[in-house]
């Protein structure tokens, strides 16, 4: 079988998360001899299985010889802002209030793109209540190494490069800063923590639209953001402000996450949706984005929160984690296709007429 036919056979591909593409023009596949390299543009580590299944069969009659791997691209830089040094991709979670999870969904959602084979940090954004430090179990008295009296070291925890105000004060010391102080310790942590190559830097943000929010989206090229909601009317009213806020400082809304969705009763498995149902896809549809997955209400997540190994860490190959890697396999996938159209432009063709 020749090059040509090799690659026609990989023109039409049914991909999990992105439907029928065509992974040539994607340039995600790479021919040398009788080897075929495909390199997906978003990590895809739980259904390695199924993609490599698919695509043998799709080779099975060129008999080429299949390497599956992944290549997470860095989202194209917005005019006039910098990129930020190590990082490829920085994705803000975000939630129009308080209390709907957002925080416990940033780190989950972290641990289960580093699951599926991704490079990811996190940063905790919530510089008046940072949390993440107890979440990921790092002891109260650490403090991050300092670099070149500059940088800071960002702290591995689960396998995650982290940084978080936590780090720098203690439990003890309530930050009574006004807006312009906060946003300068957002700025510093952002730009002087030493970030070593990531995919992903996940970035939890503090509730609300307030100058937290502006002050990201006018420092930092951020690719897009996910807003956490619950089903229940209020939080929805919420999230649509933050789904507003976002769009007039032209960051994409990747999609909407709806947390405690659904609550199972361990003792006679009753499902009860005790916030109201169905929220998060009708906001969704509202604005047309996706609704990247819906969590359940499970005490569980709390207790291992609580403990300092979130679910993904602490029970990686259970069903909620399960659900927090399917919804990282979305949300890849989506900012893959995002990268590639925004790179691509319309065809200029000159002519001597």
């Amino acid at each position: 079988m020749s090059q040509a036919d090799i690659l026609n056979a990989l023109s039409d591909f049914h991909d999990p998360y992105r439907g029928r593409i065509n992974l040539v023009d994607r340039g995600e596949v790479s021919v040398q001899g009788d080897t075929v390299t495909v390199q997906l543009g978003y990590a895809a580590e739980g259904c390695r299985a199924a993609i490599e299944k698919t695509l043998r069969e799709a080779l099975a009659a060129t008999g080429a010889k299949l390497v599956l791997g992944w290549a997470v691209k860095a989202s194209p830089v917005r005019s006039g802002l910098p990129g930020l040094a190590g990082v490829k991709n920085i994705i803000a979670v975000a939630s129009g209030k308080g209390g709907v999870g957002k925080s416990s969904t940033a780190v989950n959602l972290a641990l289960a793109l580093q699951a599926e084979g991704a490079r990811v940090g996190i940063l905790d954004a919530d510089i008046y209540g940072p949390s993440q430090q107890m979440m990921l179990g790092v002891p109260a008295d650490h403090r991050p190494e300092v670099i070149d009296q500059q940088f800071f070291e960002p702290v591995q925890a689960h396998g995650l490069q982290s940084m978080s105000m936590a780090y720098l004060v203690t439990e003890k010391t309530p930050m009574v800063w006004r807006g312009p102080m906060a946003s300068g310790a957002l700025q510093q942590m952002l730009q002087q923590t030493r970030w070593n190559d990531l995919d992903y830097l996940i970035v939890d943000m503090p509730p609300g639209t307030g100058d937290i929010q502006l002050t990201l989206s006018q420092k930092v090229p951020v690719t897009g953001t996910v807003i956490v909601t619950t089903p229940q009317d209020i939080a929805l009213l919420d999230a649509k402000k933050g789904i507003e806020m976002f769009r007039k400082v032209d960051i994409s809304v990747l999609g909407v996450i709806e947390n405690m969705a659904l609550h199972i009763c361990p003792k006679c498995s009753h499902e009860s949706h005790v916030f109201g149902e169905g929220g998060g896809d009708r906001i969704a549809k509202e604005y047309g984005v996706p609704l990247l997955g819906s969590l359940p209400l499970d005490i569980r997540i709390r207790e291992q929160l609580d403990a300092g190994v979130p679910t993904v860490a602490a029970d990686p190959d259970g069903p909620i984690a399960a659900h927090y890697r399917e919804i990282a396999r979305k949300l890849g996938a989506r900012i893959a296709e995002m990268a590639l159209q925004q790179k691509s432009g319309p065809r200029i063709v000159i002519s001597n007429d």
